[in-house]
């Protein structure tokens, strides 16, 4: 068996480790002589996988007393219209930070179900190479809330801050952030959040899942008319289990959050483990020829980093080449081209290494 180097975006690399213990429990979960794919959700057992998920979690985020933790289903992409319908009911519009694809798209579902919104900031007018400034965030008068979108997967822009979320007035409103490739990166600050939503396929553990951190005061803000399945309340009454829930996946996710506690030592080792990382690669693009990232300094993203050769006939043989050496799921979202290395907390620092070692050489033979 042969594991080779996985710069995916999404579904991405999930540690080897945890592969390596869902293997051994595959079959037979703790003598129970089934598998977790196999369990009855209401089980015991899988209560017990669940209840410990929900814990490490919270350790490892330190997650307050007055946040709720759900996992729920249709990736972060439904939490574009979930959302809305769970914070407009009493009235006010929807503002937005427009930062690139995730966010464009957040704006238009809102848009689509509830009418008008209200985009606060953009970074349209720089080609999305920066986040804009906390001074350039200007909500509208009847603010229900503020969205934006912490770390955009396919432009590799991160924000560098967390925003103040208030109207001109100066009253607060609820930050909520799509964290779907960022969430778990390293230390966070729940308690500036009303919600915060990630799908788990970057850092959480395999697609199929989504972990929702609610504030208790959010829970009854939803619309009347809201689909039952979306509704926060109901979910956490109902302990993420309303329906069936993606049962292998919430188990996987608690193998990660085990993984990080344990193995990695928290999440601020993990977090000087991806700062490591960014910086080594960010440095070999920045002292090429070859290689350019288009992002400001400030809001490079450690998680996803975008490059292009100056010569985009290189492209076809880079990649060639880079699948041959190992080094997978080089290529650039078809939206934008180019080359984009996803180094989310499964990546280890070897692979990276490996990446810019390769870079190094193919330059030198073709650049």
């Amino acid at each position: 068996m042969t594991r080779h180097h996985n710069f995916c975006a999404g579904p991405a690399a999930l540690p080897t480790v945890v592969l390596e213990r869902a293997r051994d429990e595959l079959l037979d979960y703790h003598g129970l002589g089934l598998s977790v794919m196999e369990m009855s959700h209401r089980s015991e057992a899988f209560v017990a996988i669940a209840e410990q998920a929900e814990a490490d979690l919270r350790d490892l985020l330190e997650i307050p007393d007055n946040y709720r933790v759900l996992f729920t289903q249709g990736g972060a992409t439904l939490q574009f219209a979930a959302v809305p319908y769970n914070l407009l009911g009493a009235g006010g519009r929807a503002n937005f930070v427009h930062t690139g694809i995730w966010g464009k798209k957040a704006i238009a579902e809102a848009r689509h179900l509830f009418g008008d919104v209200h985009v606060a900031a953009s970074s349209e007018g720089n080609g999305h190479s920066a986040v804009p400034r906390q001074d350039d965030i200007v909500l509208s008068e009847d603010a229900a809330y503020l969205h934006y979108t912490a770390n955009e997967t396919i432009g590799g822009l991160e924000f560098d801050y967390i925003p103040e979320a208030r109207r001109p007035d100066g009253t607060s409103v609820p930050l909520v952030c799509d964290m779907s490739s960022s969430l778990l990166a390293g230390p966070l600050d729940v308690s500036k959040f009303g919600v915060i939503y990630a799908g788990a396929q970057k850092n959480i553990g395999p697609a199929g899942l989504v972990v929702l951190i609610v504030r208790d005061d959010l829970l009854d803000q939803a619309c009347d008319h809201m689909p039952t399945l979306f509704g926060y309340r109901a979910l956490s009454e109902g302990a993420s289990m309303v329906n069936t829930p993606a049962t292998y996946s919430w188990y996987l996710a608690g193998r990660v959050f085990d993984w990080l506690k344990h193995d990695v030592g928290g999440l601020s080792a993990m977090d000087a483990i991806n700062t490591r990382k960014a910086a080594r690669l960010y440095g070999a693009i920045d002292g090429s020829g070859l290689y350019a990232n288009p992002i400001t300094l400030r809001n490079r993203s450690r998680m996803n980093v975008p490059f292009v050769l100056a010569d985009p006939r290189l492209d076809g043989p880079f990649l060639k080449e880079a699948e041959a050496a190992g080094l997978l799921n080089l290529k650039g979202h078809r939206s934008v081209g180019g080359m984009r290395a996803s180094l989310y907390n499964a990546v280890p620092e070897a692979a990276v290494e490996a990446l810019i070692d390769f870079m190094a050489d193919f330059e030198k033979r073709r650049g």
